[in-house]
């Protein structure tokens, strides 16, 4: 995904909802209100993964599946865009079988797959500040990933039966688990630009209050961010974990999942912070590099759309700094990060 700052975020992520054209549309079916937090089902849980935009990596996946099997009692949630790159049939059957086995919520990409909104090309939502040509690259990657998901059927049935969000309580803390953001299953609300606003930074608390929630959860919008509230509502956050199949931050090669947790991570993260008494951290998932680029290269060699919207960030990382990630600053801790 492109990026570029945009000169008011807020207004051109309310143009793009009211975008007709693929790639840019919010289906109508996207929506369910934040208010619907409240009445869904919740996991109880001392310690919780969220990782979302997988992107099809079962490098990523076969690294993520063992840091979580090595923290005592952690549960899983894929919330999202564990598809997008896996166009070989067995990578898409392992990823999906693999992610069937855990809490997992549907994202834009599997939406589309299992039960496809007319004229939505990816479901993206994308916001005006992301070209045009990136949005058209995006639809076609889409259609090259439906050839491969029409080979099973039972997989992508088990996709569209899977929730738009979820719930989970940790210490009496209530998490809420989205793709996108509070409204939509492809909303931009809890994406570092929207946040980076006032009229962004409103909206979130508002959503707070709105779900019943402390910690909103998120991915969709590919890069990370962890932006605290410390203010008369209490200590709350949304932490969006970018993408845990690919870098998040220029000169790195790791991808990152959100912890959320009673007890201190113990393995490597990259920033975190502490919010109603749990442990709120980006963690390091360290992937096979140069086995996943051989995998890419092969389903998706130069010129094709994928490699010329994405192997430049899967090689270099994003231009996005860990510090941009950080919000506030003086809220949210750094830890030891490497490429």
């Amino acid at each position: 995904m492109a990026h570029r700052s945009p000169e008011n975020p807020s207004l051109a992520s309310r143009m793009a909802e009211h975008d007709a054209r693929p790639g840019r549309s919010c289906p109508i079916s996207y929506r369910y209100g934040t208010e619907a937090l409240k009445r869904c089902a919740e996991i109880e849980a001392d310690t919780l993964y969220i990782a979302g935009g997988l992107y099809g990596n079962p490098f990523a996946l076969d690294a993520l599946l063992d840091l979580v099997a090595s923290d005592p009692g952690a549960q899983l949630v894929f919330n999202g865009d564990f598809n997008w790159f896996d166009i070989d049939p067995a990578d898409f059957r392992r990823v999906n079988e693999a992610v069937l086995d855990h809490h997992a919520t549907r994202g834009n990409v599997e939406t589309e797959l299992a039960r496809p909104a007319g004229g939505a090309g990816c479901g993206c939502g994308y916001p005006d500040w992301v070209g045009d040509a990136e949005v058209e690259r995006s639809n076609r990657i889409m259609e090259r990933l439906r050839e491969t998901a029409a080979r099973y059927p039972d997989l992508t049935s088990r996709l569209g039966a899977l929730p738009a969000y979820l719930a989970a309580r940790i210490r009496g803390v209530r998490i809420g688990i989205v793709h996108g953001d509070g409204e939509s299953l492809a909303g931009w609300g809890f994406s570092q630009e929207i946040l980076a606003t006032e009229d962004g930074r409103a909206s979130a608390r508002a959503a707070f209050a709105a779900a019943g929630v402390r910690i909103f959860a998120s991915s969709h919008t590919c890069l990370p961010v962890l932006q605290r509230f410390d203010d008369a509502g209490g200590e709350r956050a949304i932490v969006n974990n970018g993408a845990a199949g690919m870098p998040n931050f220029l000169g790195t090669r790791f991808g990152l999942a959100t912890r959320i947790s009673a007890h201190r991570s113990p393995r490597a993260r990259a920033y975190g912070a502490s919010v109603g008494g749990l442990y709120v951290d980006a963690v390091r998932i360290d992937y096979d590099v140069p086995a996943w680029e051989a995998r890419f290269l092969a389903n998706w060699p130069a010129g094709s759309d994928a490699h010329m919207s994405y192997y430049g960030r899967i090689c270099n990382g994003p231009r996005y700094a860990v510090e941009q990630a950080m919000r506030p600053t003086s809220l949210v801790r750094r830890m030891n990060l490497t490429a």
